[in-house]
């Protein structure tokens, strides 16, 4: 992918990848079951997980295939001379939501692709300290493990964190923990590098942590702050990182904001450009030290502009997905829609099952709501237990929300979206009845 100053003509001149929906004049249908008629799920399944893997729009499936079509009518073409603008147009569009600058903006594969890219371009050094959570995504925990495990060693410090619990007393041991691990460390501690991993919103539990305020935190105390956002963007309204200023940040565009799989947006203000040497593979245009007309590092947005030969879609279907959003009525609208289900979903849920919901006051739930499910604590997280759930719900019911173990109990996660309605939590209910059961049962044994 090439970007060019020469005029297109007007055959190949770039624009926004249209949808049948983004010309169509007629409001839209109305939020909840209607909405089954812009999503090919099977009409059998009821879908309380939308937060796992997303699910794609089919005005924004339609332009995705239209864009592939175009693709391979010429490949050569598109590649070399169209793909770069349509690409900047997703990157431009993207940042506005974030309200940040396009050139602060790139796109990667998913998340957990961006922290590890901002991770592995720190220049680690002997005593360096990575901060994560108890609750911080696997993938993410591990990677971070496996660079305490690489020379120079980097030292691992993780941080509590155990639902129930309020944005108060979060804010208030993170500091605390913040203070310790700056104020520990004799000589090293004028020169070494302490780098967090915080969460926007956590994965399991689904809660929404005091993240703009952890950031803050973070920079009183000079260390970065690396903020995995992966459920924010679509689910999270005003994120505003002009404001919050996190060192970087990440989330991903295929879960909430309706793109194709797999999709994410990696912000990296101006002023941390220089930390970002490579991105995820090397590219071609990467600037090494050792050339022989070294002018300084390669600009952070041509970095990512080509990483090797991918399918671009995914990216760029960004631009029908906001395109779709922006027709349903825009971000304020779809979200208070789906906060308000998940607060009445989550107590509707509580009630069914006989249990609680995690978060009583709502204060920490946005679109994703924790209701704890009738399985006695002592029956631990196993494999076998993972799957018994798994398979009661998926093949047995065709419904599905994410189950966990946490804090000595046992938890469902439900993705509240514009799909839903009330009635379909009772429909989980009776699955979970079920399947809930089953383990008690298994565990017997």
């Amino acid at each position: 992918m090439t970007d060019t100053k020469t005029p297109l003509s007007p055959k190949l001149a770039p624009s926004t990848l249209t949808t049948d929906v983004e010309v169509d004049k007629r409001a839209p249908p109305s939020f909840g079951h209607a909405m089954h008629k812009l999503f090919e799920f099977d009409p059998s399944y009821v879908n309380l997980n939308h937060g796992s893997y997303g699910s794609l729009p089919m005005p924004v499936r339609v332009a995705c295939d239209k864009l592939s079509a175009r693709i391979e009518a010429n490949p050569d073409r598109f590649m070399r001379i169209e793909c770069i603008h349509h690409w900047n147009e997703a990157r431009t569009r993207v940042a506005k939501l974030l309200d940040a600058e396009t050139d602060e903006c790139v796109l990667v594969n998913n998340t957990t692709h961006g922290i590890t890219t901002v991770l592995r371009n720190f220049e680690w050094n002997e005593g360096d300290i990575i901060i994560r959570t108890t609750t911080t995504y696997g993938a993410v925990s591990r990677a971070i493990r496996y660079l305490g495990d690489i020379r120079p060693y980097p030292q691992v410090s993780t941080f509590n964190l155990e639902f129930p619990t309020s944005h108060a007393e979060i804010l208030e041991n993170w500091r605390e923990h913040v203070r310790r691990v700056t104020s520990e460390g004799g000589d090293l501690k004028q020169t070494r590098k302490v780098v967090a991993v915080v969460d926007a919103i956590v994965a399991n539990p689904g809660v929404r942590l005091p993240w703009k305020e952890m950031v803050a935190i973070c920079k009183d105390a000079g260390v970065w702050s690396v903020v995995d956002a992966a459920h924010a963007i679509g689910q999270e309204v005003d994120i505003n990182l002009s404001e919050a200023k996190p060192d970087f940040w990440v989330s991903n565009c295929h879960k909430w904001l309706f793109a194709k799989r797999g999709c994410a947006v990696l912000y990296v203000p101006k002023r941390n450009h220089h930390v970002i040497k490579s991105s995820i593979p090397t590219p071609h245009k990467y600037h090494s030290p050792q050339d022989e007309h070294y002018d300084g590092p390669q600009n952070f947005v041509k970095l990512f502009e080509w990483t090797g030969t991918i399918d671009y879609v995914p990216f760029l279907s960004i631009n029908a997905a906001l395109d779709f959003r922006q027709w349903l009525g825009g971000e304020h609208k779809i979200n208070e829609y789906t906060h308000n289900l998940a607060i009445a979903g989550g107590k509707h849920l509580a009630s069914l099952l006989g249990t609680s919901v995690m978060d009583p006051a709502g204060d920490l739930t946005l679109n994703m709501v924790n209701v704890e499910l009738p399985i006695p604590g002592d029956i631990k997280y196993s494999d076998e237990v993972n799957s018994l759930l798994q398979n009661t719900l998926l093949v047995e019911w065709n419904t599905y929300a994410a189950h966990y173990y946490h804090n000595g109990k046992w938890w469902t996660r439900c993705s509240a979206q514009v799909w839903n309605e009330i009635s379909d939590f009772e429909v989980l209910a009776n699955a979970l009845k079920d399947a809930c059961q089953k383990v008690v049962k298994f565990a017997k044994q």
